[in-house]
């Protein structure tokens, strides 16, 4: 293994030890879920050995980009994307993308669910010439056939002839990376709110009034998206439906003047979908969990928004008449224009009153509370 290659499996065995969920023993490749760890974490399989998927989805950043960016920096050290990179954590439980008969899309993988499941999506960014840019599939057989440790366990854990393929190697490859996600490391249910739920846990008065509300069927809109399981308060809830929403995301035009893309640039999101043509789905995206939420900004698809309390005044403005309501609080000057228009789900942003701040802050203050506890010191006042 070369040096590189070490010190990236060094840094996933430091995290399993840390996480008290290690998926192998002394950092040998005895099961596809460690063989998946070595590679979430090596650096080799991007084209100038400088990204793995850990880049972007950093374990101690939430499984988000914690480089500070709206969109992630690809390989080579110019290309930025033009969407927010999501946090790997929880994304085990989005079911794989499925449209229903009546053409409503949910599960997924990436914010428009183009990558019906995990394994799609591990197999993505590698060959994506903006992330990690590596040239094919046989180009990245390459880089694996490198580590003598890879081939013996590719050869034990998925079979002897599979490093003679490309194609195999590859989906492999993408398969192992999904098994580690799949493991309890980037699912650990072990927040406040979770210690809450099993009585290790007393939460402030804050806290308790921004659980009421947003679990509320009267006073909020939060739980229409974001709650799963219809009974309030469940065990390991992801606050998530996995369907997807067009909310009237303005665009981050800061972003778009530093990636090139421009004013003029249109994200359609869900109809960006190889599998959706309708044209009524553009400018929905998936609604993405809110575990560790408060630790993985910035925020919407696009990075547009810096900080969470900024969100929650986001949907407000659609339930408030106060002029107060109708300005960023992050530019001082009134929200931008949808990115899309003509889809907006104007029925789950309307239900429900305007919130006045003591509401905002107890809502913003139980999100919090939905923080992995490994990550509760980068919790903020």
């Amino acid at each position: 293994m070369s040096e590189i290659g070490r010190s990236g499996a060094a840094a996933g065995l430091l995290l399993v030890a840390l996480a008290g969920a290690a998926v192998g023993e002394s950092g040998a490749l005895t099961s596809r879920e460690s063989l998946g760890q070595a590679l979430y974490f090596d650096v080799n399989l991007s084209a100038n050995r400088t990204q793995s998927c850990a880049t972007c989805h950093d374990p101690q950043a939430g499984f988000a980009d914690g480089r500070g960016g709206a969109a992630s920096l690809g390989d080579n050290g110019t290309s930025l994307g033009d969407r927010n990179a999501p946090t790997a954590a929880y994304a085990r439980f989005s079911p794989a993308f499925t449209l229903t008969p009546e053409g409503k899309a949910v599960g997924g993988q990436f914010h428009d669910g183009r990558a019906a499941t995990l394994a799609d999506q591990a197999a993505g960014p590698p060959l994506n010439l903006d992330e990690m840019g590596m040239a094919s599939r046989a180009q990245v057989l390459e880089r694996l056939k490198e580590n003598p440790s890879y081939v013996a366990a590719f050869a034990k854990l998925y079979g002897p002839q599979v490093m003679d393929d490309a194609d195999a190697a590859y989906d492999a490859m993408a398969d192992a990376i999904a098994r580690f996600e799949e493991t309890d490391l980037f699912a650990p249910f072990d927040s406040r709110y979770d210690r809450h739920l099993r009585g290790e846990y007393k939460m402030t008065p804050q806290e308790e009034l921004g659980m009421t509300l947003f679990f509320s069927q009267q006073f909020t809109n939060c739980n229409l998206c974001h709650q799963l399981a219809r009974v309030p308060a469940a065990k390991n809830e992801t606050f998530t439906n996995y369907e997807y929403h067009n909310i009237g995301v303005p665009p981050n035009a800061d972003l778009r003047a530093r990636n090139g893309k421009g004013a003029g640039h249109v994200d359609t999101g869900l109809l960006e979908n190889p599998a959706v043509s309708d044209p009524a789905q553009a400018g929905k995206f998936k609604t993405p969990t809110l575990r560790n939420v408060a630790v993985t900004g910035p925020y919407m698809h696009n990075g547009v928004f810096s900080d969470l309390e900024t969100v929650v005044r986001f949907y407000n403005k659609y339930n408030s008449i106060a002029e107060s309501s109708r300005i960023n609080p992050e530019t001082g000057r009134p929200w931008g224009d949808p990115e899309v228009s003509g889809t907006l789900s104007m029925t789950e942003l309307e239900t429900g009153p305007a919130l006045d701040d003591r509401r905002i802050k107890a809502l913003v203050a139980f999100m919090k509370t939905l923080t992995d506890r490994r990550y509760e010191h980068l919790l903020t006042d």
